[in-house]
């Protein structure tokens, strides 16, 4: 675990250098605090996967950047990137800041309008544990067990084979009820959006 906090802070540190940008510029573009993404750097704190998307867009970046492995490395067909089940990269395994766990499942495609996790719901979830909220859309269906999801302030509650669709900058927050929980979770920024940042 410790490896992979480490390994996300030394990428952001690389890629924000590489970029010329410096942290103050940084915290400014992504909408967070120097403090908060020097202790990311620094191997203090571990991103959510919201928090990742929003810098890799303020980088203009491929959030598969950070899943550590440089995805154009593998050099496979830009039309087809396939990735086994056992090459699957644990972005955070039980070390979250929140508690939720996520895997990258296809972190080989370079460019990609949508990023999809394997994500992992936490059961003991603090009372005021934030809500997430990010541009784009997001869609989550249910591999195993029962979610909560709290959305708007409103409580949904959703088994195996159920999907939720939801408009990302909706407030929004899960935890498991029951046992564990896990889910298909496919994030999508569209182009346009991508392109106006990085501008």
């Amino acid at each position: 675990m410790y490896k992979i906090v480490l390994s996300i802070g030394r990428k952001l540190k690389d890629l924000r250098a590489a970029k010329g940008v410096t942290l103050a510029e940084l915290a400014e573009s992504s909408g967070m605090t120097k403090g908060y993404l020097s202790k990311i750097e620094n191997g203090k704190n571990i991103p959510p996967i919201e928090t990742l998307a929003k810098i890799s867009a303020a980088l203009d970046a491929d959030i598969a950047y950070f899943f550590g492995r440089d995805p154009g490395g593998d050099n496979q067909d830009e039309k087809v990137s396939i990735v086994k089940a056992h090459e699957r990269k644990s972005v955070v395994r039980g070390a979250s800041s929140f508690g939720y766990d996520y895997e990258a499942v296809a972190y080989r495609k370079k460019n990609k309008s949508f990023e999809p996790f394997v994500f992992s719901f936490p059961e003991n979830v603090e009372p005021n544990m934030p809500h997430f909220s990010h541009e784009g859309e997001e869609m989550l269906f249910i591999l195993e067990g029962t979610v909560c999801m709290t959305i708007d302030n409103e409580d949904y509650i959703v088994s195996t084979g159920d999907c939720i669709y939801i408009d990302s900058t909706v407030p929004h927050k899960g935890r498991a009820l029951n046992g564990p929980a896990r889910a298909l979770v496919v994030v999508y920024r569209d182009q346009k959006e991508k392109d106006e940042e990085s501008t």
